[in-house]
């Protein structure tokens, strides 16, 4: 069930700590704004200096209050930080909301002092919001105890940035959307956002759940947590750039950017990821309700042919598809439309709106109940008649009164449907615009925006959830080459036989053990093939030593592996390996192999351990998915085979916190099976 925050939503009596007449001081406007729900709950105003706040009495202290405080928002001196939560706590607090700043952020002087507070808190089994946060704020319950008034309405925001929060206020207010929660993260010394998340989860006037973070903490746990919300979640992050891969020692790492690693947990875990203020807005405006579409197929009806391809286009930018209408469809458009309308796709009513607005109604109608349509989306001029009326004379009016009937008639007509319905107007505040978003339509002025809004609604990647880690396993003491290898070996991959060597004697030695062709390797070197330390193809002893002389004259190596070689022949070479992520835990990546790795850059990311079902699903979505099921006469590949070698791969990986990079490069899979012909780890 996660954390009891009910103290911190829901608080019996409140205290602000550091209330202030300084319009200049944070305490000030944290006082004026909880004071605004005096008669839901007792709240005491606490300044030193005793006296007045806000011209009701204020008490010098906690305890001079004389009676126990549920929750106390502490805005005071970073010096006197510690004192008033201890005294808090003594007081009875169940919940703290710490404004104070001065701590992690400064250092680890900082960090220490916030971690003992921290254990504090915890001890008396009380929660803390912070500190460094700007606040809480709780509309369903009457709970104002940020800096700001937020609109009532169904989304919880989650956030680092308080700025951000002003910014969707705005945003979100044309969509008539607005807030059951705010959360000034903070610190997260104690509360952290996966608490939140949890809590917003089962909050019954929370519908969605907006994150903004910069820093996940534990992201694995985030990713958990909104897998398990049941509600949508909406994230916006920032610093998802490269840095990460740039120290990286295997092709699993240097391809692993944060980026990777935040879209991978995010599809995973069923979660909305945006780049933007505005598109988590425009998100939220297209979830605001339960209304999903089934399928990825969309009509775009225009009432002219530019606006109608630009849709077209940015819907397929999307990843949805606009399909042709089916023929009975198209008869029943032209039975309702003029000759010089265009029905199949997108449908452009060519003029007709201006004759008569009520086409537009009548054309979303027979849109909406064609079997091979799963969502509409109406862009162009729509709204334009009324926000014009004035200037058109009396026939303006006319159009204006009819447009406003056909936005009324829209509006009951997806009243009535399961399917989306978006809108792009040129007049998004207009009179007839007004009524489509009172109806729960979500009207945009960007096209882009509009197509963003149905790919929200639309089923997305394949949900894989967040697969438990295993158990810890013992630890690898040597990350070698052999090490490596046997430790795979004995998880359950199948490798060709090899034998490692040191000198002449023991070459020919193993040389006697397996048949040729042979492939000698260099070992103790992490790129092998990069340093010259990899010799294929090698037909019998003669060859092998050649190659061995020549190897060890050039690199010195310490010691070799003599190795049967497999047979190519049919096979085709993927890449398996894990990155552990600092916030994410192990990262798993796979995709198309072999030295080529990172030129063809052919990868899939998914948090590990990958069960062999998911596995299939990342091989399949490669871009070269199709070399698997045999191209020019060769035959397919066994690729169950290699989804389930991807399960082991990741399972060990999992289960070995020690490990930083590990990777199997190439894995052979052919028609009958795998062989994993290469791997390396890296310590951490």
């Amino acid at each position: 069930m996660g954390r009891d925050l009910s103290a911190l939503f829901d608080p019996i009596s409140v205290a602000v700590v550091g209330a202030s007449d300084d319009p200049a001081k944070y305490g000030h406007a944290i006082a004026a704004q909880a004071v605004r729900a005096n008669g839901r709950r007792p709240v005491h105003l606490v300044n030193r200096r005793g006296g007045t706040v806000l011209g009701r009495y204020a008490a010098p202290s906690l305890s001079a209050i004389g009676e126990p405080v549920d929750l106390a928002v502490v805005s005071v001196p970073a010096a006197g930080f510690e004192d008033a939560v201890d005294e808090a706590l003594r007081c009875g607090a169940r919940a703290i909301v710490a404004i104070t700043a001065g701590f992690a952020e400064t250092g680890d002087a900082g960090r220490s002092r916030q971690q003992a507070v921290a254990e504090r808190v915890r001890a008396a089994g009380a929660v803390m919001v912070g500190p460094n946060c700007l606040g809480i704020a709780d509309n369903t319950t009457d709970l104002f105890l940020a800096s700001d008034t937020f609109t009532p309405g169904g989304i919880a925001l989650l956030s680092q940035s308080g700025n951000l929060a002003l910014e969707l206020q705005l945003r979100f207010a044309p969509h008539g959307l607005g807030f059951s929660r705010f959360v000034s993260l903070g610190n997260q010394a104690d509360v952290t956002l996966v608490d939140l998340l949890a809590d917003c989860a089962r909050h019954e006037g929370t519908q969605a759940v907006a994150v903004y973070a910069e820093d996940f903490a534990d992201g694995r746990a985030f990713a958990e947590a909104a897998a398990d919300a049941g509600k949508p979640v909406v994230l916006l992050t920032a610093g998802r750039g490269d840095a990460s891969a740039r120290s990286a020692q295997s092709h699993t790492g240097a391809l692993t950017t944060s980026a990777d690693v935040v879209t991978a947990a995010c599809r995973d875990a069923g979660v909305q990821l945006v780049a933007t203020p505005r598109e988590l807005t425009v998100v939220l405006a297209a979830l605001n309700g339960a209304r999903r579409a089934s399928g990825q197929r969309v009509a775009v009806l225009t009432d002219g042919g530019g606006h109608g391809v630009v849709a077209a286009d940015a819907v397929e930018a999307t990843g949805l598809t606009v399909p042709e209408l089916r023929e009975p469809t198209r008869q029943q458009l032209r039975d309702t439309l003029w000759e010089q309308s265009a029905v199949a796709n997108p449908v452009d009513l060519a003029g007709m709106g201006e004759q008569d607005p009520g086409s537009y109604a009548e054309t979303v109608d027979a849109l909406l109940a064609a079997e091979e349509v799963d969502a509409v989306l109406m862009t162009g001029y729509f709204g334009g008649y009324a926000a014009a009326a004035g200037g058109l004379g009396g026939g303006g009016t006319v159009l204006a009164n009819g447009e406003q009937e056909a936005a009324r008639l829209i509006a009951t007509r997806h009243r009535a449907t399961a399917k989306p319905i978006v809108v792009q107007s040129m007049y998004p505040e207009s009179p007839s615009c007004r009524t489509l978003a009172a109806a729960g339509i979500p009207v945009f002025s960007a096209t882009e925006d509009a197509a963003r809004a149905l790919a929200a609604t639309a089923p997305g990647a394949r949900r894989a959830g967040v697969t438990p880690l295993p158990p810890v396993a013992s630890p690898l003491r040597e990350s070698g080459y052999m090490e490596t290898r046997r430790a795979l070996e004995a998880a359950g991959l199948a490798f060709p036989a090899a034998r490692e060597i040191h000198d002449e004697t023991e070459l020919l030695a193993a040389a006697e053990e397996f048949t040729g062709p042979y492939v000698l390797k260099a070992l103790h070197l992490l790129h092998k093939s990069d340093a010259g330390g990899v010799a294929l193809g090698l037909a019998g002893p003669d060859e092998l030593l050649a190659a061995f002389r020549d190897m060890h004259d050039r690199l010195g190596a310490s010691s070799y592996s003599v190795e049967a070689m497999a047979d190519l022949t049919d096979g085709i070479e993927l890449i398996v390996g894990v990155n552990r992520d600092p916030r994410f835990g192990p990262v798993a990546m796979v995709g198309l192999g072999g030295v080529l790795a990172e030129a063809l850059h052919d990868v899939a990311f998914t948090l590990a351990p990958v069960p062999a079902d998911h596995a299939l699903h990342l091989l399949r979505g490669l871009r070269t998915a199709a070399l698997l099921d045999g191209v020019r006469g060769r035959p397919p590949v066994d690729v169950a085979a290699a989804a389930a070698a991807v399960e082991t791969i990741t399972a060990f990986a999992a289960a070995h916190p020690e490990i930083a990079e590990i990777e199997v490069n190439p894995l052979l899979v052919g028609p009958r099976g795998v062989l994993a012909l290469d791997s390396r780890a890296v310590l951490a």
